[in-house]
């Protein structure tokens, strides 16, 4: 058998956290994930997912995470149901997050480029190549100052 969901999409509005009698944190939340296809009138539709999360990943979520932040969902879809005040049985079907990866940082927006944006990678635009301690730019130094122009390489040479 296999149950697995994976979401990319924005957050609907804040994480709700909440903390069960055994001090368990919960988070509740909702992504809006974008259909890959326009409806009659040329618009893109959005489904509205409800998932939930548990532990110090509920904490995280409702701590960096707030509404439209871009995160992605790994987990398993789960059915349950239970009786309302009015006695009622309601039925709900939600995703069970196993992980919740943040794709921007918090308060980001999608600022073109993407990529890298919110993974924690932050690229020191003035690091040096490896083995390059001259700070001067030397085309010496630099293997691919060719200009684009194909290089002279046999299959000996390649490692693999």
């Amino acid at each position: 058998m296999l149950n697995r969901v994976v979401l990319v999409g924005r957050l609907t509005k804040d994480p709700e956290l909440r903390y069960t009698p055994n001090g368990v944190a919960v988070a509740n939340f909702t992504v809006a994930v974008n259909r890959p296809f326009s409806n009659n009138q040329g618009d893109r539709d959005a489904d509205f997912i409800n998932c939930v999360v548990w532990r110090r990943a509920a904490e995280n979520l409702a701590n960096f995470m707030n509404k439209g932040s871009l995160v992605g969902v790994d987990g398993r879809l789960q059915s349950r149901s239970f009786d309302n005040q009015e006695g009622k049985r309601v039925f709900v079907t939600e995703v069970v997050a196993d992980s919740v990866q943040f794709l921007e940082s918090k308060g980001g927006s999608s600022q073109g480029g993407g990529g890298q944006q919110g993974s924690g990678f932050q690229p020191n635009q003035n690091q040096q190549p490896a083995g390059n301690t001259n700070n001067n730019n030397n085309k010496d130094n630099d293997p691919f100052a060719d200009k684009g122009e194909p290089i002279d390489i046999s299959d000996d040479d390649l490692p693999f």
